[in-house]
């Protein structure tokens, strides 16, 4: 298999006596495209600036490409792209500007730097937008100017801090299109999102809540680690009937899906589907039919919530 490109072990950091990161530890796969799943303040964002460098760890080691993040900040720079979370480009110079200053930045030469615009301007399609300033940027341009930036240097590996949230639907996925390109060609991803439909988009995902990583592997490897059974139920009331069983289990055991209220009764559940609509009906609320339901990866990360706590 030969070295992983990434390799965390043990990682742990805390603020404030408060865990951020606690004994992280997984590999990545050269050439694969791997998701840092969970919500706001499960510990993305501090590993990911352990990564790249930006923040030092309390305990525990990170190697990139063979390069200890630890001992050889300065050289880690060199071989990964960086993309955070929030909008860090400069929004009073132009697209072509800003190209050229993170060209310079990482010492491109002239020509390289020339040839290596014009391929990312037409990979992003941004090449009509060259001399408009960034800010004056949709949300999901921005997002693609800062890939742009960040890929200047042609890294081997692309590190990338909730890419899509706040873009609009379209952007989300013209932009993961333009990730599944760079794994074509050869370029490892580590991407953090809270979004689960991004996660199937990995080849595998880790899990991380609180610092700590509840599971890893592909996400039809981590379903199959759900021992319950997921309902859908059909009313006319939804938000009401959800608002019911959100009471009387888990608040994250139920969430509306369109036209229907998913339940997720986890194994060790007391209670049955059929008592708890008889008791929901008995305190007035309508309920149509109930049907059972395949489990997603959000079903599998919330029993592993309260699994862990």
């Amino acid at each position: 298999m030969g070295e992983p490109a990434i390799q965390i072990t043990d990682l742990k950091k805390q603020y404030q006596g408060t865990i951020a990161l606690s004994s992280v530890s997984f590999d990545i796969k050269p050439g694969e495209m791997f998701g840092l799943i969970g919500p706001d303040g499960a510990g993305k964002t501090s590993l990911i600036r352990i990564l790249t460098s930006l923040l030092d760890p309390d305990d525990g080691q990170c190697r990139l490409l063979g390069i200890s993040v630890n001992n050889e900040p300065e050289q880690v720079r060199k071989v990964i792209g960086y993309m955070p979370q929030r909008f860090s480009l400069y929004p009073d110079l132009t697209v072509g500007e800003n190209l050229r200053f993170f060209a310079d930045l990482f010492r491109v030469p002239r020509q390289e730097r020339l040839k290596r615009t014009e391929a990312l301007l037409q990979f992003s399609r941004l090449t009509p937008f060259v001399k408009r300033r960034a800010g004056q940027l949709s949300g999901g341009m921005k997002q693609k100017l800062a890939l742009s930036c960040a890929l200047i240097h042609t890294p081997k590996v692309l590190i990338l801090d909730e890419p899509t949230t706040g873009v609009d639907p379209v952007s989300r996925r013209e932009f993961w299109g333009i990730l599944k390109t760079l794994k074509e060609g050869g370029v490892t991803l580590l991407v953090a999102t809270p979004y689960m439909d991004e996660a199937e988009k990995c080849d595998r995902i880790a899990l991380i809540n609180k610092g700590n990583i509840l599971a890893v592997g592909t996400a039809a490897e981590i379903i199959e680690r759900f021992t319950g059974v997921v309902y859908a139920l059909f009313g006319l009331n939804l938000p009401a009937i959800a608002g019911w069983f959100k009471k009387r289990l888990h608040p994250n055991q139920v969430q509306i899906l369109g036209d229907r209220v998913h339940v997720s009764l986890f194994a060790d559940t007391t209670e049955t589907m059929d008592s708890l609509c008889r008791e929901a009906e008995n305190s007035g609320h309508s309920i149509r039919s109930v049907e059972a339901a395949e489990p997603g990866l959000e079903d599998t990360f919330i029993s592993l919530i309260v699994e862990k706590n």
